[in-house]
C-alpha cells in the first residue's frame, strides 16, 4: 500500500513509497485511511528539525491529525466496520511512568512516550493502519468532512481544562479571552471559548483571507494590531503562534488574576529583550499564572468530540482551505494564499 513517508534527519526526503500492510502486532482493529491534515509539526520533520522512525525501519510514515474508517475489529468490541475513528496520537512509554500508568501520557515523566507521525511510531498518512480499540475514539457520521479537525482540537481542549483547573484555586469568573494567532489551533481555541460564554478576542496579522471572516462569523472579535496596543485585558489568554514577541506580551498583558497558556512552540537561536525584573512584579502582584501545555490524553479526546458536535458544521467546514489528493502531496506542502488547514485527501469519505 502507498503511504507518505520521510527519512528522519534528511532534509526534504518526503516520498510517497509502496510498504508492507500493517502488521497485526500494531493493534487489533484495522482501519482505512481517509485523510490527514497537514500542520507546522509536519513541516519541520520534512525540514529535518526532528522525526523519529520507529525501531527497525529506516523512514517513518508521516501524520499525525487522522480520519479513517474501520474496516475490521476483534470479536466483542465495541467498535463496527463502518465506524468513523481517529487514532490518537501519543501512546504510554513502555514503563510506565506514573502519568502514563494513569492515561496522564500527555504529562509523561520520563519522555519515552511514543508518537504517531512524529517519534517512534509510523503515522496515519497511508491507505491502510492499525490500532488497538483503547487508541481510537469514534465519530459521529456528520462529522465526516470534518473528523480530521479532531486532533488539533484536543490541544485546545486540554488548555481549556488546564485553565479551568488552575483558575479553580481561587475565585475565577472569567469574562475575556484573548487568542493570539488565527491558525486552525487558535481558531479552534477562539470556538472553545466563544462555547464557554466568553467574550474573544483574536489576534493576528493578516487583513485578507478567510481569518478575519471566520473569527467574526464566530462572533469574536478580530485584530491585527498588537495585544500591548489594543489595551484588551483578557481574564484567559491562549498563545498559539510561538512568535517570541507575541508570548511576551501575552505574558505580560493579562488581567489581574488572569491564566496565559502557552502553546504555540517557538523556534530557537534568537535573543529577545525583556524587563524579566517588570515581568516578575507584575505576575507576583497580579496573581498571574503562565503556563505551557502540549499533546492530550483520551479525556480531551473525548472533549474534543463534544466540542466539534455542538459547533456550526459548515463554520468548521471553512477551516479545511485545501483538499489535496495524496499522489499531489508536493502541492499540499506548498504554501497558498488563504491556507488555513490543508488536508490530504487518501480516500473519499
Amino acid at each position: 500500500m502507498q503511504a507518505l513517508t520521510i527519512v528522519p534527519g534528511k532534509k526534504d526526503s518526503l516520498e510517497l513509497r509502496d510498504i508492507a500492510a500493517p502488521a497485526d502486532a500494531e493493534g487489533s482493529v484495522l482501519v482505512e485511511g481517509l485523510a490527514v491534515g497537514l500542520c507546522g509539526t509536519d513541516m519541520e520533520i520534512v525540514d529535518a528539525q526532528y522525526g523519529e522512525a520507529p525501531e527497525g525501519s529506516s523512514f517513518l510514515v508521516l501524520g499525525h491529525e487522522n480520519i479513517g474508517r474501520v474496516l475490521r475489529v476483534p470479536e466483542g468490541s465495541d467498535l463496527s466496520p463502518g465506524d468513523l475513528v481517529v487514532g490518537i496520537v501519543r501512546r504510554p512509554d513502555p514503563v510506565p511512568c506514573k502519568a502514563c500508568a494513569a492515561g496522564e501520557w500527555d504529562m509523561c515523566r520520563n519522555g519515552r512516550y511514543t508518537e504517531h507521525g512524529i517519534k517512534g511510531r509510523h503515522g496515519f498518512a497511508r491507505e491502510q493502519w492499525r490500532a488497538e480499540p483503547s487508541a481510537l475514539v469514534r465519530l459521529d457520521k456528520s462529522l465526516a468532512d470534518v473528523g480530521v479537525l479532531l486532533e488539533p482540537t484536543t490541544i485546545v481542549a486540554k488548555a481549556w481544562e488546564q485553565i479551568d483547573r488552575i483558575g479553580a484555586r481561587a475565585f475565577f469568573d472569567p469574562q475575556v479571552a484573548v487568542v493570539t494567532g488565527a491558525g486552525p489551533v487558535g481558531l479552534l481555541a477562539a470556538l472553545l471559548g466563544v462555547q464557554r460564554g466568553l467574550e474573544v478576542h483574536v489576534f493576528d496579522r493578516v487583513t485578507d483571507g478567510p481569518k478575519p471572516g471566520l473569527v467574526r462569523d464566530l462572533g469574536a472579535i478580530y485584530h491585527t494590531d498588537t495585544l500591548t496596543d489594543s489595551g484588551v485585558k483578557a481574564d484567559v489568554l491562549l498563545e498559539c503562534t510561538g512568535v517570541a514577541s507575541v508570548v511576551i506580551e501575552v505574558m505580560t498583558c493579562g488581567a489581574t488574576d488572569s491564566v496565559a497558556c502557552l502553546t504555540g512552540v517557538s523556534s530557537t537561536g534568537k535573543t529577545t529583550s525583556v524587563d524579566v525584573g517588570a515581568m516578575n512584579r507584575q505576575a507576583v502582584l497580579g496573581n498571574q499564572v503562565v503556563f505551557g501545555s502540549v499533546n492530550a490524553n483520551r479525556r480531551h479526546y473525548e472533549a474534543a468530540v463534544q466540542a466539534l458536535g455542538k459547533a456550526d458544521a459548515s463554520w468548521l467546514g471553512r477551516l479545511i482551505t485545501r483538499r489535496v489528493p495524496l499522489a499531489q502531496f508536493a502541492d499540499a506542502f506548498k504554501h497558498g494564499d488563504g491556507d488555513v488547514k490543508v488536508v490530504l485527501q487518501i480516500k473519499a469519505t
